[in-house]
């Protein structure tokens, strides 16, 4: 029986990477997502009110997003403006197809073996 045998993961890589696919993981923080995203750039009162959330609701996964590195901001005057960082949308996009990539010989040499 054979093992699978993928390249060793840096503790602090491994880290980070979960904080972030945790961060994606949540339907209600893909809906934030997609919904700056097609407004480039948005302040959180529009947030909650376009999305009819609360606001703390709101303020909590939109910590967690920034948390993760997938979301950035800039205030103008009283107002915090959100923004997607696009590129480490598709830094962690690339990773997961590389991951996947690479350990599909290996199942289908493990689920050959079993067959």
């Amino acid at each position: 029986m054979e093992l699978f045998t993928t390249p060793p993961i840096q503790e602090k890589e491994l880290t980070r990477s979960t904080e972030i696919l945790r961060a994606l993981a949540h339907p209600l923080r893909m809906r934030i997502l997609e919904f700056i995203d097609q407004n480039e750039m948005i302040n959180v009162n529009k947030i909650y009110s376009s999305l009819r959330l609360e606001q703390s609701i709101t303020s909590q996964h939109l910590r967690i997003l920034r948390q993760a590195g997938l979301v950035e901001t800039e205030r103008r005057g009283k107002f915090i403006h959100y923004r997607l960082k696009y590129g480490k949308l598709k830094h962690t996009m690339a990773a997961i197809l590389a991951y996947e990539k690479a350990i599909q010989p290996q199942q289908k040499a493990g689920g050959a073996a079993n067959g």
